[in-house]
């Protein structure tokens, strides 16, 4: 309670175009002692421009809003302001939905029907350097990963070889790319689990999993966490 009480407050900005639900939002965040809500956009547009201006630790985005959507604006803040964190807050849950939120650098994708503590924890979890995902989101992301690391073309016997090699796509990545242990850690971090929480789970040191998680995240070029589980290493 001391270390909380000494930091600075978490400075949060809110991307949405419902007058009611953000200024509900921001009541409920400023309520919060180690919470500030700094800034409110009605659009993608306001929110990057505020987000540029502020600075803040992390933007509250809304996915489907006017001039400029959450998606494009997540892209534009992330790409300008890396220590900035994104969380996707939205009543949008379909595939590609989500894995455009993830590709932009949403660091962690809340549904609207999220019970108030949980919000407050992922926001907290994010200024800690973690990302979070609903399970349900989780699920989704993984299910993807699965899809883009195994070839989804199964050549028959019959095939020719030239044939087989224009129709067989090429592989995410190579398939030895990650270690065994590499691989749980980033089926952990898929379905929305801290450091921490892999650390228990696996029986590791949290700084052995640290190091496992900048290892994948170089080995698949990943710029973020929730990354890990779409943007894989292509062949050389």
């Amino acid at each position: 309670m001391q270390e909380l009480a000494n930091s600075p407050p978490i400075r949060i900005v809110i991307a949405e175009d419902q007058a009611i639900v953000r200024r509900g939002s921001a009541l409920l965040l400023s309520m919060e002692a180690d919470m500030e809500v700094v800034g409110q956009a009605r659009n993608g547009v306001e929110a990057v421009e505020l987000a540029q201006l502020l600075r803040p630790d992390v933007v509250l985005m809304d996915l489907h809003m006017p001039i400029k959507g959450g998606v494009a604006a997540t892209r534009e803040i992330t790409m300008a302001l890396p220590a900035t964190q994104i969380l996707v807050l939205t009543t949008l849950d379909d595939d590609e939905t989500v894995f455009e939120a993830v590709r932009a650098g949403a660091h962690a994708y809340l549904l609207k029907d999220v019970e108030e503590d949980e919000l407050l924890e992922t926001v907290r979890a994010l200024k800690r350097g973690e990302s979070r995902l609903t399970p349900q989101i989780a699920r989704k992301v993984m299910d993807q990963f699965r899809r883009l690391a195994t070839p989804a073309y199964a050549p028959s016997r019959e095939a020719p070889p030239a044939e087989m090699s224009r129709a067989a796509p090429e592989p995410a990545y190579k398939a030895d790319a990650l270690t065994d242990k590499e691989e749980r850690v980033l089926q952990h971090i898929a379905e929305g689990m801290s450091n921490r929480q892999i650390a228990t789970t696996l029986f590791l040191a949290e700084g052995t999993v640290k190091n496992y998680v900048s290892r994948i995240m170089d080995k698949l070029h990943a710029n973020t966490r929730t990354e890990l589980a779409l943007k894989c290493r292509r062949q050389s």
